[in-house]
């Protein structure tokens, strides 16, 4: 059974979509099979790898989870070698109140998953940059969570909450979810500064951290507005060699007990 790994962080401008489409791509490359599921309303994951989507009439995770659409009409196979995509569209910021009339609406996008879980290695799903109903059905459908933090000296803002909200979830409708870890994006070794961000947060933070730290990188911040991961964007950036440490350190880590 793979496993289904949520991004989320509500302050927006960290990294998460950057990580959410470049993990997954590097994790294929690895020879993984893996399934990235964008659950932003704003869908920067889809356009982030548009040069690569081959139906652009498919349906989105919108219709899968509120018009009963099948499976099959949804999922964009094979964007990349190993590597398959479920999009997302603006109809999605109009979940929440469709959700209010459902009364499994905190599990919705856990069934998807669960459908799909034999098929795959990794299920990544890339959170809104919000706590919203759609973040707790992300976090009911993870076995764990990846959250990217800025290098800079507001990196904690916001973080107790969304550990809260982590904690609750886990007092309510997914008990077994875990913080995979938290990762440092955007970190510039030319400053002083984000090396005493890093310093900070490890010597504060009880949570795991990852050992890999995502660079400010500008072939990684170009690649979107070609639609192309890292990996294929420039191969030998700094960026796509960060997200291939990232994806062995993820691999590394499984079965690994906190």
């Amino acid at each position: 059974m793979g496993r289904v790994i949520a991004i989320t962080n509500q302050k927006g401008g960290v990294g998460k979509t950057t990580t959410a489409i470049n993990l997954s791509a590097s994790l294929a490359e690895a020879g993984q099979r893996v399934l990235l599921i964008d659950f932003d309303p704003q869908a920067n994951s889809t356009s982030g790898i548009s040069a690569y989507i081959k139906d652009e009439k498919k349906g989105t995770i919108y219709n899968l989870l509120c018009k009963n659409m099948d499976m099959e009409a949804c999922l964009h196979h094979d964007v990349l070698s190993g590597m398959d995509l479920i999009a997302a569209d603006m109809d999605l910021s109009g979940v929440e109140a469709e959700f209010q009339e459902l009364p499994d609406m905190d599990s919705r996008l856990r069934d998807v998953t669960e459908s799909l879980s034999k098929d795959y290695d990794y299920i990544f799903i890339d959170c809104p940059p919000s706590i919203s109903v759609l973040t707790v059905n992300a976090l009911t459908a993870a076995d764990s969570v990846i959250i990217p933090i800025q290098c800079e000296y507001y990196a904690l803002e916001g973080l107790s909450q969304l550990l809260r909200l982590v904690e609750m979830v886990k007092r309510g409708t997914n008990p077994d979810l875990k913080v995979e870890g938290v990762l440092f994006t955007m970190y510039d070794q030319r400053t002083r500064l984000s090396e005493q961000v890093v310093e900070s947060v490890r010597d504060s933070l009880k949570e795991r951290i990852f050992d890999t730290v995502i660079p400010r990188n500008v072939r990684l911040a170009e690649a979107p507005s070609f639609g192309e991961p890292i990996n294929i964007y420039d191969s030998a950036s700094r960026g796509a060699e960060s997200y291939r440490l990232l994806a062995a350190e993820l691999m590394e880590n499984e079965g690994r007990d906190d």
